[in-house]
């Protein structure tokens, strides 16, 4: 069965080439970062993975040609980096990882991996629909109205858009283990983290976006690990 999947991702991988969804290196990544999900954390890691994907392609896709005419030269790209995918997927890929050299804390992997990835996904639906379906936007650190589009910018929309987006990876994880509010806790609260640092760290050039996602990603699965150890604790 693990062959089986293996080799579904490489045709994922040589479909996402073709049609140009991911350059060659993004595509490389993302397939390594599925074979080692999919090893470490099984069934629930993966299908999270795919789920993250799948959606995250349809969002950067959709209503492209409103999303062009929001950027300075015109275009909305959808061709990911592997710097982008590593930033989205990178902690969920950190986390499997270690989940293959110590598999006796298996749930509390699995758990941290798909709060990273509810994270992501959340991130990722809220800003890119946000920007079709959002009416009103504001600064989330100074709550003035501004134009869409800028970094640490939000709408009322696109936050509930990936509270959404979060929720339905906490019912897939939910599927497999009864913490699901955690993934959906974890993934609203890293789409906050990631509206926060760009309106502060990314706007005034500290860091890029792709380290801002790295981090909200990071910041959700370090939220759902401390919550795990303290309900088994408690």
């Amino acid at each position: 069965m693990q062959l089986l999947i293996l080799l579904i991702l490489s045709g994922i991988m040589f479909l996402c080439i073709r049609t140009k969804k991911l350059t060659i290196p993004a595509a490389l990544l993302a397939g390594v970062t599925g074979a080692i999900t999919l090893l470490g954390t099984g069934w629930v890691g993966i299908l999270s993975l795919l789920l993250f994907f799948m959606l995250g392609v349809w969002a950067t896709s959709h209503r492209k040609d409103l999303k062009a005419k929001i950027t300075p030269e015109g275009t909305h790209p959808e061709s990911r980096k592997a710097s982008q995918v590593f930033a989205n997927g990178g902690v969920a890929g950190i986390v499997s990882f270690i989940a293959c050299l110590d598999h006796s804390r298996i749930n509390l992997y699995e758990l941290m991996m798909a709060a990273s990835l509810a994270s992501a996904l959340a991130d990722t639906l809220s800003s890119e629909l946000g920007m079709v379906y959002g009416r009103n936007f504001y600064n989330i650190w100074t709550f003035k109205r501004e134009p869409k589009g800028l970094d640490g910018v939000v709408s009322l929309e696109g936050t509930l858009i990936g509270a959404a987006g979060a929720g339905l990876m906490a019912l897939l994880y939910a599927c497999f283990d009864k913490m699901g509010i955690i993934v959906l806790l974890a993934g609203v609260l890293g789409n906050l983290v990631d509206s926060i640092l760009g309106a502060t760290l990314e706007r005034s050039k500290y860091i890029g976006n792709d380290v801002v996602n790295f981090l909200n990603t990071l910041f959700a699965a370090l939220f759902a690990g401390v919550w795990y150890l303290l309900v088994l604790l408690s």
